[in-house]
């Protein structure tokens, strides 16, 4: 009859091959990441990204195929698309995300961009604001009827992928403003999705306090806002750039 090993033991006999697993990755994750930040500054280059940066580490700083963009926050929505692609595509790389929120996949395909429905929401927007609880990204009842509008505005371009950008004011760090500018961002395109918007074709950013309203100083209130862009005539299927990886 076979002798039975104790539990104890077998943790015991797992402990070496634990460690050996670990130092292995130790070892070898910066080689890795070495690697692939050589290739993603090449890769970054040649699609036009100069000023961006990948960072092949998690937040706790461990090495990571999982790289974090940053530096695109004044690049154009068709130059961030094909710089995280480019990243993409690199062997060994996972999920590509950008510090600022998700890459804004633009369609490469010729087509009319509805403009009816960008003027449509701009109109609305420039007599009035969506307004948040203070320092949250709970939308005010009272902008409830204004965010119906929106939603008005927009069916008629279903099939296009709209763009939903957050911005604050300079009051306060710039990284919380960015994660709260996102989430403003993202509670609005909550809020059309529960107004029959299809969630597929809605994009979310933020940027802080990097884009005032012209002729504004960054500290005015007035630049906490909401702002939509129409940006394809098509939707796009979501790519590992377009989906947010773990935060």
């Amino acid at each position: 009859m076979p002798m039975m090993r104790s539990p104890f033991t077998v943790i015991l006999g797992l402990v070496p091959v634990v460690g050996l697993a670990f130092l292995a990755s130790a070892l070898n994750g910066p080689a890795m990441v070495a690697g692939l930040d050589a290739q993603a500054k090449v890769a970054i280059a040649k699609a036009g990204g100069a000023p961006v940066q990948a960072r092949f580490a998690t937040a706790d700083g461990w090495p990571s195929r999982h790289p974090l963009l940053s530096g695109g926050e004044k690049l154009n929505e068709g130059t961030r698309d094909r710089v995280a692609k480019a990243v993409a595509a690199i062997p060994g790389v996972g999920g590509v995300t950008w510090i600022d929120g998700t890459a804004l996949a633009v369609t490469t395909e010729a087509s009319i961009k509805p403009q009816h429905c960008q003027d449509d929401v701009e109109a609305l927007l420039n007599a009035r604001t969506i307004r948040f609880e203070g320092g949250s990204s709970r939308i005010q009842a009272a902008s409830g009827q204004l965010v119906d509008e929106v939603a008005t505005a927009l069916r008629p371009c279903l099939g296009s992928i709209i763009a939903i950008i957050g911005h604050t004011d300079s009051s306060g760090p710039e990284a919380a403003n960015v994660q709260l500018s996102l989430a403003r961002a993202r509670a609005v395109r909550d809020a059309l999705i529960e107004r029959g918007i299809p969630a597929d074709g809605l994009r979310t950013r933020g940027l802080g306090s990097r884009s005032p309203v012209e002729g504004l100083d960054a500290t005015d209130p007035a630049n906490r806002r909401i702002e939509f862009s129409v940006l394809a005539i098509q939707p796009v299927k979501p790519t590992p750039v377009d989906t947010p990886g773990p935060r």
